[in-house]
Formats: C-alpha cells, sequence, structure tokens
C-alpha cells in the first residue's frame, strides 16, 4: 500500500528530496559559489518533472486514503507550475547575480515552493490543502524579503508574511468549521455530506471562510491588500515568479476545493464567487490607471486578471474550469514575456520599472518594443492576441451559465483595463523624447520575451493544444 501510495507522489518526492540534497550539499561546501549551478540545475529538474507528468499517466489515482488525487486536472495545473517556475529561475540569475542577491537558497525555495503548489492542486483533505499550502506560503515569504539592504524588500515580506497568516487563521477557522459539521476532511466525504444543495448553516459559515482564505492567495478583493506593496517591493524575479506558478496554483486549488468538496453546493458558492469577480475586474482595471510603476501597474493588472479567471470558476460547470484553466495558461505565458521586458530595463546598471522611462523605446529597441507591444495587447484582450480567446473563453462560459449580467460587466472592465496598457504602448510609440536606458544583451531574457510574444500571434492557430488539454482536465475534476 505504501509502495503504491509513493508511486503517485513521485514527482513531489524527487523534487523535495533534491531540494533537501542540495541545500545541505550547498552548506557543507561553496555556499552562494553554488548558487548559478543551483539555479540551472533546479531549472533543468522542474522542467523535466514537468514534461514527464505531462507526458506520462492517465485516469486517476489516489493515494494515502484519498488525501492526494493524481488526475488530469492536478497534471495539467502541475506542468504549467513547474514550467513557469523554472522559467522564472532562468529569466531572474542575471538580475539576481549582478546585485549581489543570488544566493543558494533562493532555487532551493522556489523549489520547496513548487512542492506546496504540486501537493495544493493534487489536494483531497482539508488537512493536505493546508500542508501545501503553508509549504508554498512560507518559501514565498522569504523570497519576497530576499533584498536584505533593501527597506521596501524588508516591507515586502513582512506585510506578505502578517496579512498571510491572517488569511491561514481564515483558511483554519473555516476549515474547522467544514469538519465540525461535516465531520471529516475528506473532500469525499464533505461533498456526501452536502448532497442535493442542503448545505447546513455551520458548513455554509465554513465555506465563505474557506472562500476568504483562498481569495487572499489569489489576491482577489478585497483580499488583495498585500498584492501592490509585495509585487513593488520584492526583487523583479521574485515579483515574476509571483505573477506565474503560485497564481496558477492558488486558482488550481480554488476549482479543487469547490467542486471536490462542494460540488453539490455550487448554488451557495456560485454567487459568492461571482462577486469576488466582479470586485476584482473593476478595482485592478481602475487602480492601475493611476499607477507610474510599472511593477504596482502588472500588481493591479494581475488582480483583474484573477477577476476574469474567477469568472470562469462562477459558473460552475465543466465548460466554466475549462475556460479558467486556458485562461491561466495564457495569462502565466503572457506574465513570462512581460516581466523578461521588466528585467531588461535598466540605466547605468540600476534596474528601472517607472512607465515615464519608456518614452520612445521604440526608436532605441524596435523588436523589443514590437514584441512587448504584441504582450501588451494580449493583455488588453485586443483581438487577434491570444489573450482575446482566453477572455471570450471565460466569456462565454459565464453567459452560458446564466450569469450573463457578469460576463457584460467583464467586457466593461476589459475596456478601461485597456486604457493602461495601451498608454504604455503609446509611451514608447509616440511619447516624448525619453532617456537611453542600458542595452540589455541577456540571451535568456530576449528567448522568454520573444518566444512569449510569438506564443500570442501564433497560438491562435490552435492554442498549441492547451485548449484541449484543458477541455480533458476539467472532465477529471468535474464529475
Amino acid at each position: 500500500m505504501i509502495q503504491a501510495d509513493l508511486s503517485v507522489i513521485l514527482p513531489e518526492i524527487i523534487l523535495a528530496v533534491y531540494a533537501m540534497a542540495a541545500l545541505l550539499l550547498a552548506v557543507y561546501t561553496g555556499k552562494d559559489k553554488l548558487a548559478a549551478v543551483l539555479v540551472w540545475s533546479t531549472a533543468g529538474l522542474m522542467a523535466a518533472l514537468g514534461i514527464w507528468i505531462g507526458t506520462n499517466g492517465g485516469g486517476t489515482q489516489e493515494a494515502f486514503g484519498g488525501m492526494f488525487i493524481d488526475d488530469g486536472f492536478a497534471r495539467f495545473a502541475k506542468v504549467a507550475i513547474l514550467l513557469s517556475a523554472a522559467a522564472v529561475l532562468l529569466m531572474g540569475l542575471e538580475y539576481m547575480a549582478r546585485r549581489n542577491m543570488l544566493r543558494f537558497e533562493f532555487p532551493l525555495l522556489v523549489a520547496l515552493s513548487a512542492v506546496g503548489m504540486m501537493m495544493m492542486v493534487s489536494a483531497g483533505d482539508l488537512m493536505a490543502l493546508y500542508m501545501g499550502l503553508e509549504l508554498q506560503s512560507l518559501a514565498l515569504y522569504v523570497i519576497a524579503s530576499m533584498r536584505r539592504d533593501s527597506v521596501k524588500s524588508t516591507e515586502a515580506g513582512l506585510k506578505y508574511f502578517v496579512l498571510g497568516a491572517l488569511s491561514s487563521g481564515l483558511l483554519l477557522y473555516g476549515a474547522s468549521l467544514v469538519y465540525g459539521f461535516a465531520g471529516t476532511t475528506k473532500f469525499a466525504g464533505i461533498i456526501q455530506v452536502a448532497q442535493h444543495g442542503e448545505v447546513s448553516i455551520g458548513l455554509l459559515f465554513g465555506l465563505v471562510f474557506l472562500i476568504s482564505g483562498l481569495a487572499f492567495k489569489v489576491s482577489a478583493v478585497p483580499f488583495h491588500m498585500w498584492t501592490p506593496d509585495v509585487y513593488q517591493g520584492a526583487p523583479t524575479p521574485v515579483t515574476a515568479f509571483f505573477a506565474s506558478a503560485p497564481k496558477m496554483a492558488a486558482m488550481g486549488l480554488f476549482a479543487r476545493v469547490m467542486h471536490d468538496a462542494f460540488g453539490n453546493a455550487i448554488g451557495d458558492w456560485s454567487q459568492v464567487v461571482a462577486v469576488l469577480s466582479l470586485l476584482s475586474m473593476f478595482v485592478g482595471a481602475v487602480a492601475a490607471i493611476g499607477q507610474r510603476d510599472i511593477k504596482r501597474l502588472m500588481a493591479y493588472s494581475s488582480i483583474a486578471h484573477m477577476g476574469y479567471a474567477l469568472m470562469g470558476l462562477a459558473s460552475g460547470t465543466q465548460m466554466g474550469v475549462e475556460a479558467m484553466l486556458v485562461y491561466m495558461a495564457i495569462y502565466v505565458s503572457m506574465n513570462i514575456g512581460t516581466f523578461a521586458f521588466i528585467l531588461m530595463l535598466q540605466k547605468d546598471g540600476q534596474p528601472i520599472t517607472s512607465i515615464d522611462a519608456l518614452h520612445q523605446y521604440s526608436r532605441r529597441e524596435p523588436g523589443k518594443a514590437l514584441a512587448m507591444l504584441v504582450l501588451l495587447f494580449s493583455l488588453a484582450g485586443v483581438p487577434p492576441m491570444l489573450g482575446f480567446f482566453g477572455k471570450l473563453y471565460v466569456l462565454r462560459a459565464a453567459y452560458e451559465a446564466g450569469l450573463a449580467w457578469l460576463a457584460i460587466a467583464g467586457v466593461v472592465a476589459s475596456v478601461i483595463g485597456a486604457f493602461y496598457y495601451l498608454r504604455i504602448v503609446y509611451y514608447m510609440y509616440f511619447g516624448d523624447e525619453g532617456e537611453d536606458l542600458d542595452r540589455s544583451n541577456s540571451p535568456i531574457l530576449w528567448v522568454f520575451l520573444m518566444g512569449s510574444a510569438a506564443v500570442m500571434v501564433f497560438g491562435i492557430i490552435n492554442m498549441f493544444g492547451v485548449d484541449s488539454a484543458a477541455a480533458a482536465a476539467a472532465a477529471a475534476l468535474v464529475r
């Protein structure tokens, strides 16, 4: 029995054992001298595991009495988590090394965080859910404050830790209420108690607290207060990581809890998630208009984009889960390219994050400006970029689930949000004469920027099979 269980969680075991072994190796040998090697080896291992998970396995397997679920939905999310984490590690290598922030702990904390994320999307029990969530969060708290000589970075880590502890408290309180009224912590048992939509008041309160804790992890309004400060204060490669893999993991966990544990009570949580979606879309769109720092702008952008992803989840249907997965895969791809561009911005060796520095950028770097234009159009949902089709998926899912008001609100919010993306395009092509920025010669950043932009253009042909994979993943979750 134990051997069968261990075979199901083999990818998580490999990554966890690697992280612990590498930690011991680094501590007792060269420490930070091994940092660059660890970045490459960690990224390589995560990419290899992501490809392995994506090309192997079928059906649904359970381990440890149903506490861990390996199905198509979990595998889809894990592939996105591992590949995006590997990409961000490689993107941030040169940035961290130049600024003397490349510590051997950085790639290992990212690896341990990825283990937590993989646990989150495979959780079949409230205890397993919390273990995965806290493993992810504790690593993120540390890397948010990696820049020890920066007040903003320290503030980012502290704010994230304090508010994260509050959200964990809400989540735990909700879990204790659910356990008290359902008599079990397993999702399979909870869904049996919530048969035919008959949910007791106590169980309903537990559900609300669970949603509140999960909404914090996806930075949905009104639990978004940590996002702008953490995005701005954390080192840019760390911000890029926050904007990719953890978002995919948190949305995957959100969908897992809602459908696996409360799938018989969609009417009780659908409207709550719809309100979170509505608030997130509009607050993210409106608040980003006044931002002059591109990292803060991306923070509010992420809040708005999580609102669109939640729209798919709010529909409570298999089509909605499929739309959410497609949207998140496209969102992560867009963010990787966008942050590759942000990492290239520097003046006299110092990072630049003000959007005012992008005036007439196209004259100096026409290729990079064009790639960024494609990514910004995709983020704004301008056709025919791939981001447009991501929004079309979630809008259609909401409309067909009877949430036409939410779909209409999403279109309005998208129009508002287009302003701050197109403003950057205006600065790059038609702005005042700007100062010359340093030319970035990083081949890694160039590859990710151009590759991401190419995906946004050529992905409209067949989405590289992501849509069919998302459909299979959604079918595995919503049974």
